[in-house]
Formats: C-alpha cells, sequence, structure tokens
C-alpha cells in the first residue's frame, strides 16, 4: 500500500481494509509501506522494519521472512502503472494484479483507448497533447467541441481533471493537468448515464459485478464527488434490462480484450442506449466504502471472500 503519487492515502486505507478483512487463521499477513522515501513492513505498534529489495523481505528478531504472494493495493504509481509489479516478476514473487504490461497499458488513458478503439468499442473524441506543445483552443474546439474534458493521462482518483465550458477555461484545464502528468488528453463530453461496473476474476472465473449508476451534486464525477460525499452511488444501477446487458456485455469484452486479470473497474456513459468506454481502474479502490466493494456486497461476496480469491488465483498462477 502506499505509493508515489497524489492518490498515496487513498491507497493506504484501501490497504488497511485489505490487511483487516484477511483470514489471520488461513494468512500471515504484513503491511507493507510502499512510499517515495522508504519501503518498510509497519507492525502493530507502528515499529517501522525496512524491506531488503534484493529479494523484498524484512528481517525481524534476527530472522529473515519471505512472501508467497504480494496484495497489490497501490493505486498509481507504481502498483497501478505495472512498475512495481515487473520488479516482483524479476524476483519471483506472485502479486494479485494483472502482468505488468497490461497494467501499464491500462494507466496510460490514450494508449489503452487507442486499443478498445481498435476493437470497436465507442469512446469520447479526444485531442492529446505533451508539454510543451502549441495549444491551438480553436483546433481543440472544433474536435471534441464544448463542454469538454481535460484530463492528465498517467493519473487517477480524478486528480488533475477539469471540465472546460470555454476557450480560457481550456488553456486553465490544461495548466492544471500538466501538474500531475506531461501527457494529458482532451476528450468530448458525453451526454447520458454515468455508470462504473467491476470485472474481476472469482473462482476461476471472470465475473462482471453489478453496475454501479453515478449521480454527482458537482459538475462531474471529481475527487470530490469520489471522496466527499458529493455524488450518489447507486447499486444496482437504475437501467433496463437492455441496457443492463449491453453494459456487462462490453465491460466483459474490453476486460478481455486488454488482457486483464485480477480487479478492475471501468467507467461508461451510456449515450442513447451505446455504452461509451472512458478508463479502467486496475487497482480500484477497497475501501468498504468504494464502489467495487458494493458492487461485491450486492453480488453476496463478502470482502474477506473477495480478497482471499484474489490471493489464490496469485498463488494458482503458474
Amino acid at each position: 500500500m502506499g505509493g508515489y503519487s497524489s492518490e498515496v492515502h487513498i491507497s493506504l486505507k484501501s490497504g488497511n481494509v485489505v490487511y483487516q478483512h484477511l483470514n489471520k487463521e488461513k494468512y500471515n499477513a504484513y503491511a507493507i509501506h510502499i512510499l517515495e522515501n522508504k519501503w518498510v513492513y509497519v507492525d502493530a505498534d507502528k515499529n517501522e522494519f525496512p524491506i531488503d529489495k534484493n529479494d523484498f523481505s524484512i528481517t525481524i528478531n534476527n530472522e529473515k521472512i519471505v512472501f508467497d504472494c504480494v496484495f497489490n493495493a497501490i493505486h498509481g504509481t507504481p502498483g497501478e502503472d505495472g512498475k512495481i509489479l515487473a520488479y516482483f516478476d524479476l524476483i519471483g514473487i506472485k502479486h494479485t494484479s494483472a502482468p505488468f504490461y497490461q497494467m501499464a497499458l491500462t494507466f496510460n488513458k490514450r494508449d489503452c483507448l487507442s486499443v478498445v478503439k481498435h476493437y470497436g468499442i465507442p469512446t469520447a473524441t479526444s485531442v492529446y497533447l505533451n508539454h510543451g506543445d502549441t495549444i491551438d483552443t480553436t483546433k481543440i474546439i472544433d474536435k471534441v467541441g464544448l463542454p469538454c474534458f481535460i484530463k492528465p493521462n498517467n493519473a487517477g482518483s480524478s486528480f488533475g481533471i477539469s471540465k472546460a465550458y470555454n476557450a480560457s477555461e481550456i488553456l486553465s484545464g490544461i495548466e492544471k493537468a500538466y501538474q500531475e502528468d506531461s501527457e494529458i488528453l482532451i476528450e468530448s463530453f458525453l451526454d447520458g448515464t454515468e455508470v462504473s461496473v467491476g470485472v474481476i476474476e472469482y473462482n476461476g472465473e471472470v465475473k462482471v459485478l453489478p453496475i454501479t449508476e453515478i449521480v454527482t451534486e458537482n459538475d462531474f464525477f471529481d475527487y470530490e464527488a469520489k471522496y466527499e460525499g458529493k455524488s450518489q452511488e447507486i447499486t444496482p444501477a437504475r437501467l433496463s434490462k437492455s441496457d443492463e446487458e449491453k453494459v456487462k456485455n462490453i465491460a466483459k469484452k474490453v476486460y478481455t480484450i486488454l488482457g486483464m486479470s485480477g480487479f478492475s473497474r471501468s467507467e461508461y456513459i451510456l449515450v442513447n442506449g451505446k455504452p461509451h468506454f472512458l478508463e479502467m481502474n486496475t487497482v480500484p479502490g477497497l475501501t468498504e466504502e468504494s464502489l467495487l466493494p458494493q458492487q461485491a456486497n450486492q453480488a453476496n461476496i463478502s470482502l474477506a471472500a473477495l480478497f482471499e480469491s484474489a490471493i489464490e488465483a496469485a498463488l494458482s498462477n503458474s
């Protein structure tokens, strides 16, 4: 848990929820904090023991402890973009996430959209910018229209996202997004019902969880709406049977196209009954209030069962 991004505190909350719900009779669990300035095991008394990065081990009272499996609860870098997972692969430690390349691909919004578009999945119209590129707001508006969204390419939890209604708001939105990432994307506004759907591996099968409808009090599903109660999250979503089937089918298809395993939660906007893919989160929030646990609960899957299934799937991967 932890990480190097703006999501570090959310990740620590998620990681602690996982830790608390693991079956202590079955697993010896250790809370490992991966932070920019230190990698440490933190015990119940808040004592810290450094991680030996040669083999990801810890030493307590002269006893060396090595791990069978890592439960990845790091939102953002280096957990959700695949970096630390490539390291685990190199040293031979199993983990609960998809392979590092799939994690890197889905974390990069532009690359992820390019792949799903190739398979005919509907998406918003978009413009890409790199830091230093010339900004022509007239061209941007001609392509994506107004209002539009400006997003950092590699970031989560709605950090750095703006909704712009005119050229000057596009410029200030670009400046805000560049504070999170050197690559950004600008997307057309999709006017429809926003839904979020978890697709997971559970007991050896790909399972689509009940869908959540997002109704935000704010102008869009931003950080405040996500984490400070400024939205309604309705599970199951108030969709017709037909629209529900469309979302579930496309969500499963996208999970398969992207070569995913482990947990995922994707956002879609239904426009005239057609689900448009926005993005995929491969280390979704795991607190009791988070969307994926809400959806699992609706499917009669407890947090303990959800987390245990991820660990058992990781351990059985050869």
